[in-house]
């Protein structure tokens, strides 16, 4: 197992974070403020940050302003969103799901979703790795 932290931005200098461990703790809440302090979450209608990253997991936890929302996009990857706070639509070709704090979908690959927040929200995203 290869050791992996994030590499400094301008964005974020600090550079420290381990995103691919044996054993990955991540504290949510300071992820949900950190997010709230930077200039993105101020100036754009959402922001997010990837948490743990390896050859099959993705974790983002992604923050959306009220009203905001993620255009339609696919994606080759099963992926998991689980609400954290607030409340979001999420939204495919054939249904909506509302969901809310505690609450979480699946999704198979390529099929085209876009995601609207009705109140300020915070979520994980999770991408799994497609077997090659």
């Amino acid at each position: 197992m290869e050791y992996k932290s994030n590499d400094a931005t301008p964005l974020r200098p600090q550079g420290d974070r381990v995103l691919n461990a044996p054993l990955v703790e991540m504290d949510l809440n300071k992820f949900i403020e950190q997010i709230k302090t930077e200039a993105t979450w101020q100036e754009s209608s959402h922001n997010s940050i990837t948490i743990f990253k390896s050859d099959s997991l993705r974790i983002v936890l992604i923050g959306m302003h009220k009203n905001a929302v993620l255009k339609k996009h696919t994606t080759n990857a099963i992926i998991s969103v689980q609400v954290l706070k607030g409340t979001i639509q999420f939204i495919t070709d054939k249904e909506t799901v509302s969901l809310t704090k505690g609450q979480m979908i699946a999704l198979q690959p390529k099929i085209s979703h876009s995601v609207q927040a009705t109140t300020e929200s915070f979520f994980l995203l999770s991408v799994a790795a497609l077997d090659k």
